[in-house]
This record gives C-alpha cells, sequence and structure tokens, in this order.
C-alpha cells in the first residue's frame, strides 16, 4: 500500500512490561478479552494503529497486506478500503480474517480472527470524515491504472488532482468493514524468561474460554 505520511498513522506506544502486573503473564487472567484489547489499543482521539489484514483467495491461498485500524468500537474491529479492490473481492467469496498488530520492540502482539461485514453507512462516513486529505486523495487515486503509470505522470497527476481537490469528497466506492472476533489471542515478551499467549475463544452463548499457551 502507499504509506501514508508518519503524521497520519500512530506510533503505537510501547506498552510497560511488569511481569507481576502483565495479564498475560498473570495467574488469573482477565475474563474480557475486548476490554483487554482496549487497553492496549489507541483510545478515541488518538492517532490510527496500522495492522495486517490477512484474507483468503479464491485459490484458497492466504493474501497479507497492511491496512489501517480505522476504529475498535469496543466490539468490533474496522477497517476501510476501495469496493474494487482484491481484498473486497475475497471477502465477498470468504469473510473469514485474520488481523495482526505488533507493537513496536516486539513487545506486544494482538492477533484477531474473526468474520468480516459490511459496516454502517454513517460507520463508513464518519470515518472518511476523520482521514486526512492525504488518505482522502489515496482513496480516489490509489488505482491500478495511477499505480501503472510512470512515476512523474503520477507525480504530476497527484498535483493536479489535490491543487483541484484540496479536500477530497467521499467516493462512491469506498466502503468499509466490521470484524467481530471469534478468537483473540494477545502476546508478550518477558525480559528474563519465556514469552506467553493468552487465547480468548467466543462461545456460542457469547462468552470466553481463556487458556495460556506457549510463546
Amino acid at each position: 500500500m502507499t504509506g501514508p505520511p508518519a503524521s497520519d498513522v500512530v506510533a503505537l506506544r510501547v506498552p510497560r512490561i511488569d511481569v507481576a502486573t502483565d495479564p498475560v503473564h498473570a495467574d488469573d487472567p482477565p475474563r474480557d478479552p475486548l476490554a483487554l484489547a482496549a487497553s492496549w489499543l489507541p483510545g478515541e482521539g488518538e492517532e490510527r494503529a496500522l495492522m495486517t489484514l490477512s484474507t483468503v483467495d479464491e485459490d484458497g491461498f492466504p493474501r497479507a497486506r497492511t491496512v489501517m485500524l480505522t476504529e475498535f468500537d469496543g466490539e468490533r474491529f474496522f477497517f476501510h478500503t476501495d469496493a474494487a479492490s482484491r481484498k473486497v473481492r475475497e471477502l465477498s467469496l470468504n469473510p473469514r480474517v485474520a488481523l495482526t498488530v505488533l507493537w513496536p520492540g516486539f513487545t506486544h502482539q494482538l492477533v484477531v480472527q474473526g468474520t468480516a461485514a459490511v459496516a454502517e453507512e454513517d460507520e463508513i462516513a464518519r470515518a472518511y470524515a476523520d482521514r486526512s486529505d492525504y488518505l482522502r486523495q489515496l482513496a480516489w487515486l490509489n488505482t491500478a491504472e495511477y499505480a501503472r503509470q510512470p512515476r512523474a505522470r503520477r507525480e504530476r497527476q497527484w498535483a493536479a488532482f489535490a491543487a483541484a481537490n484540496p479536500h477530497p469528497a467521499q467516493p462512491d466506492g469506498w466502503i468499509g468493514y466490521a470484524v467481530r472476533p471469534r478468537r483473540m489471542l494477545f502476546w508478550t515478551s518477558h525480559p528474563a524468561a519465556a514469552s506467553r499467549r493468552l487465547e480468548y475463544v467466543r462461545e456460542d452463548g457469547g462468552g470466553w474460554i481463556c487458556r495460556h499457551l506457549p510463546g
């Protein structure tokens, strides 16, 4: 993906690892993985994090790319993209995805497995309105046709579009997805021992089964 300016994404804070209080290393883990995820992820008003979105293509092979974690509402993880993109075609065939967020220094990692569904229209519009002008322009020009052009032509077209559209409106082909997790995996390193993972799997009744795994 074309990378936005550094000011558009968060430099994830490096969580302090205190193994005496860290939930992944605790003998009695938290009951609610969604609350634990919220304590790790950027909060409201903070810049958004990057994550790896993994899908399955039409031949059954996994595909992965980096996208923004646009929002976490306490229940679902959101990302947004061009409706004509390959990932959208893959989601129409198989909505099962994996999301991976890695913190600096390889201290913490969150992996979410779940099902993606098209987000509500008002959420999609709100997310687009929150994007920087650079990322709004990217929503218009980040196409295969644009990518095939020589660099100088791409730069001229980018500059011309920016001059004509300083605050680009939401394109018709802009779409968002909400991922409802069924499995969440929290990994934390340990400065003096082995790393460890905390796995949560959603039960049919909506509760969570939790177990510790080796790092």
